[in-house]
């Protein structure tokens, strides 16, 4: 699971990388500057899904080691 949350992460952190070097001009002129801090929520909220995954992930590693 971890390597989705990782994935999201970056994609979020790509995205807004794109929006903040070639279209800040357009998302201002546009009125849509809002976009720029989706892409930041999407991003640190990103971290707390990769705490949740990698929470999942011992928890199954655990059940699996366990024989009972």
């Amino acid at each position: 699971m971890v390597p989705f949350a990782v994935a999201g992460i970056v994609i979020w952190a790509l995205a807004g990388l794109v929006l903040l070097i070639f279209f800040r001009d357009w998302l201002a002129d546009h009125d849509r500057t809002d976009w720029l801090w989706t892409c930041l929520a999407g991003f640190l909220l990103g971290f707390l899904g990769l705490a949740v995954m990698l929470r999942h992930d011992a928890n199954r590693r655990r059940r699996r080691a366990d024989p009972s």
